[in-house]
């Protein structure tokens, strides 16, 4: 079933988006392809588990909430020297050809109806270029969502033997209403760069977030992923790998806490295409209050991925018996020269070390304050970018204290 194209998602807004921003005729072209695509093309897929249909992206009433006109941020970029971290606009400007080459390359514009309708009203966006053999640290880009809607785009193109750390962060002003936030993320690894991208959200609880995060890697590259997910009404999410190049890598590690009525639809995935590739796809969450979280997790081993070792481990805490929780991790196995695991479990917090703490003392609250914080330490000690494990560790600590 195709999804209705609402009247405000017009080829006369996505002319002014274009015209406003200065953008060359293949970049308008793209957009309107993209706006033509909406009739025809679904909603993207929803995790299932037997019986359920976790989020239904189709009830949102997106015309009531996306004015792609009246977008409006406070956009903050820090650049480390050797390294072009530029808006879209000076990027075009300066790399038109890189960004003509990789646009779209890694996630297909007309993919499915959320990403078709960021490619053709996206107002803001960020090109990340590391040429060969740079290596920087302390990329930042902080974006704070001022307005109803707002669409994000980030390109990230490393060269041979280059390395660079990026610290994403996305929050927003607080305003009465529904609200919609919305990034595209794309990363193209080149041959032995290093990546380490991390993302944190924490948009105000009235905003429905969907974003789409994938990068490609070639020979001997490496891309990490950190992926942090505070706030929000409804996010779904999701973070993915192609394993393109041989002795390729790739680590996701995941961390999500709602409360109140907050929904998380969060989904780590990897594709081994080519031998000698390694995954590793670590997801821990807690839920309190009438919070829910579905789970997925893909480890999808191609017929050519000879040698491939593939490990993943999801874990979700339930604080409260109105929380709802779901995973399905998932293996697909196409070359039996495969080492492959996966496990996810859910649960509440264990009683007997709850017992344990308040027999010796503790308050209650406190005893289970600290098992959430414990809890969340073998996640926090995968990531690398202390920046990050700090900022995620703060608002763990502020989730507890409310």
């Amino acid at each position: 079933m195709s999804t209705q194209v609402h009247s405000t998602f017009s080829e006369e807004t996505v002319r002014e988006i274009s015209s406003d921003l200065g953008e060359p005729e293949w970049l308008l072209e793209t957009r309107l392809e993209a706006l033509d695509s909406l009739s025809d093309i679904d909603m993207p897929d929803v995790i299932r588990t037997p019986g359920r249909d976790w989020t239904n992206l189709d009830a949102l009433d997106y015309e009531s909430f996306v004015d792609p006109l009246a977008a409006d941020e406070e956009k903050e970029r820090i650049e480390p020297e050797g390294v072009s971290v530029l808006s879209m606009a000076d990027a075009l400007d300066e790399h038109e050809d890189l960004v003509k080459e990789y646009f779209g390359s890694v996630i297909e514009p007309q993919e499915n109806y959320l990403t078709a309708l960021s490619t053709a009203l996206f107002t803001t966006g960020t090109l990340i270029y590391v040429p060969k053999g740079v290596d920087a640290e302390d990329v930042k880009i902080r974006t704070t969502m001022q307005s109803q809607s707002l669409f994000n785009y980030t390109l990230v193109v490393t060269e041979e033997s280059s390395s660079v750390t990026i610290l994403e962060r996305q929050d927003s002003e607080e305003r009465s209403g529904e609200r919609y936030y919305s990034g595209l993320v794309e990363i193209v690894a080149g041959e032995n760069s290093h990546v380490q991208y991390g993302s944190l959200q924490d948009l105000d609880e009235e905003t429905y977030n969907y974003t789409l995060k994938r990068g490609n890697t070639a020979d001997y590259a490496t891309l990490n992923w950190v992926e942090g997910n505070l706030g929000s009404r409804l996010t779904k999410s999701s973070v993915e790998t192609n394993l393109d190049g041989e002795g390729s890598e790739t680590k996701t590690v995941g961390a999500f806490f709602g409360h109140d009525d907050q929904h998380f639809d969060i989904a780590a995935r990897v594709w081994h295409n080519t031998a000698h590739t390694t995954a590793d796809l670590v997801t821990r969450g807690v839920l309190d209050d009438e919070a829910r979280s579905v789970y997925e997790g893909v480890q999808d081993v191609g017929t050519e991925a000879w040698d491939t070792s593939s490990y993943q481990r999801e874990n979700t805490l339930m604080l409260s018996d109105g929380s709802e929780a779901d995973a399905s991790p998932k293996l697909i196995i196409n070359n039996h020269d495969t080492e492959a695991s996966h496990s996810a479990t859910v649960g509440q917090i264990d009683k007997e070390d709850l017992f344990y703490m308040t027999s010796r003392g503790v308050p209650d609250q406190l005893a289970k304050d600290m098992l959430v914080e414990g809890f969340f330490v073998p996640v926090l000690d995968e990531v690398e970018v202390e920046e990050l494990r700090d900022d995620l560790d703060s608002g763990i600590v502020e989730r507890l204290g409310h």
